[in-house]
């Protein structure tokens, strides 16, 4: 027996090296492990820090959110009504003057009817020469136009169209049905419009996480809660040369592991998925095997990995885990009581349960 009780001392004493599983290691609020990080455009190590899960926390972090969402491009008026630009094709009418029209223009096939402005933004007219249309409205260039043409003609009636639209584009990509180049026309182009025009999404887009690239810069805009809460501000107006992309959501998932009822990675429906509802599609943690004051969220990041801590030892904590959310490619560990570590280090080491061992014992005198 004596032999039996200095085993289990020494089990005892080494079973943190021997615990099987995972075990989050923290060292002043930091984890263990140095992980890469990306700071100042270069990659460097460095521990991430455990932050708790609290009320200030859950609300700085909806305040940034709201903000972001501030932060949208504002919309640019000019780009309201249509302005002409290079490749555009105008088809200019003078009344009364068939000289100056294009003969025959009734039957000439519309892509090839009217004139088209230069690159230099330039376009050719008989007794005018170039004159400079870029940037101008069609109001703008037919007035510039008629006063031209009055140099020289008296009473001038001018109409002035845009036959083709080929200056503004925008390219829309991701899951769409029919995803390509879509041309800005006198109808301005929003964020809605854009997706109605190529055929809608697929049944794989992640419509709360659309990103839109423009000058650079990268903006996220949430079209769910565009079509759902009637949010106007994500209904951007798009301009010459955006990329909008609708991402996939099918690895949208979040991972559940550690201490609880089933392990298994969850999928995050319309960009919602909080704490509590992972714990509760988990089966929940077992109180007899989980340490419910090291619920852990860890998430990746771009580079920039977090981790947050909930401290679930009192119910009303789930109130904070219902207001959390979690994002795509988040995992969620819960630890194992020091108990339960026990336990499976016995069953691991041992040949057999510690029953049968102490049985055992009993059976030769030890």
């Amino acid at each position: 027996m004596f032999r039996l009780i200095l085993l289990l001392l020494v089990l005892h004493l080494s079973a943190c090296s021997l615990t099987p599983g995972m075990e989050m290691k923290t060292e002043n609020n930091f984890t263990e492990l140095e992980v890469p990080v990306m700071k100042n455009g270069k990659m460097v190590k460095e521990k991430t820090r455990i932050v708790p899960i609290t009320a200030d926390l859950i609300i700085d972090r909806e305040n940034s959110r709201l903000q972001a969402v501030n932060n949208l491009p504002p919309v640019d008026v000019s780009q309201v009504t249509y302005r002409i630009g290079p490749h555009d094709r105008l088809l200019i009418t003078v009344w009364e003057h068939p000289e100056l029209n294009d003969p025959g223009s009734e039957k000439i096939m519309p892509e090839l009817a009217g004139k088209v402005v230069a690159d230099d933004g330039s376009l050719y007219y008989p007794y005018v020469g170039n004159i400079h249309v870029a940037g101008k409205t069609v109001s703008e260039a037919r007035t510039m136009l008629t006063h031209e043409l009055s140099k020289y003609f008296k009473k001038v009636k001018l109409d002035l169209r845009v036959l083709s639209f080929q200056s503004h584009r925008a390219a829309i990509v991701g899951e769409v049905k029919t995803p390509g180049i879509q041309a800005m026309t006198e109808t301005p182009l929003t964020v809605s419009e854009a997706i109605s025009r190529a055929g809608g999404v697929t049944e794989n887009a992640d419509m709360s996480n659309v990103a839109l690239a423009r000058d650079g810069k990268l903006y996220k805009i949430d079209v769910l809660s565009l079509y759902e809460k009637g949010g106007a501000a994500q209904d951007m107006l798009l301009k010459d040369g955006d990329v909008l992309n609708i991402p996939d959501r099918k690895d949208n998932k979040v991972l559940v592991m550690g201490e609880v009822g089933k392990q298994q990675a969850l999928q995050v429906n319309k960009g919602k998925l909080s704490l509590s509802q992972a714990l509760a599609e988990a089966y929940g943690f077992d109180l007899n095997t989980s340490r419910p004051g090291e619920v852990y969220v860890i998430r990746p990041g771009n580079m920039n990995p977090e981790i947050f801590q909930l401290n679930a030892n009192s119910p009303d904590a789930l109130i904070l885990a219902d207001q959390f959310p979690l994002q795509a490619h988040d995992t969620v560990f819960v630890g194992t009581s020091g108990v339960t570590q026990w336990s499976r280090v016995l069953n691991q080491i041992l040949p057999g349960s510690f029953t049968s061992m102490m049985s055992l014992a009993a059976t030769h005198g030890m």
